[in-house]
């Protein structure tokens, strides 16, 4: 089997393109992309992993650019920005369900306690993902823009397209 090579997609080309400039990471973002798995198996290039939505964010673009790509690089990188800022949500509900949950057992022995605080932190994760995309108003995006923010930003290289 020949080695596969992976090359920047469609998207991140049209991103490159019209970047002007760099532009700084906020601390909710940082925060967020803390949060996210350092790394990813790959069989497919199919998600954006925690190094391509940095290089997302930390794009400049005009806004005063009105031209279709312009509106599309601005819009993915608004939902990249918005699913990042949603992890904190995510962390922090299942955090805080979890030191709660620890706190009303705190006439139980340490035994009691250990066996409910995995279920309850896996369906912290659950409730602090829907408590992110409310907050950070990701349930009221149209399904172009969640597409458009959900493409990878590599692809493997295919010669026959």
């Amino acid at each position: 089997m020949a080695a596969s090579l992976v090359v920047p997609s469609d998207i991140t080309i049209l991103e490159e393109k019209k970047s002007i400039g760099h532009r700084q990471l906020y601390i909710i973002e940082k925060l967020g992309l803390l949060g996210m798995a350092p790394f990813m198996i790959r069989m497919h290039y199919s998600k954006m992993d925690k190094g391509d939505c940095r290089a997302v964010l930390s794009k400049k673009y005009d806004p005063d650019d009105k031209s279709e790509a312009g509106i599309i690089v601005q819009k993915r990188q608004e939902f990249v920005r918005k699913a990042v800022v949603s992890t904190n949500f995510m962390w922090g509900t299942a955090g805080t369900m979890s030191g709660l949950t620890w706190w009303s057992f705190r006439r139980y022995n340490y035994q009691a306690r250990l066996v409910a605080l995995p279920f309850i932190f896996y369906g912290g994760t659950f409730v602090g993902r829907m408590v992110g995309d409310i907050v950070t108003g990701r349930n009221a995006e149209f399904s172009r823009d969640r597409f458009l923010g959900s493409l990878p930003a590599k692809v493997y290289y295919n010669t026959s397209a």
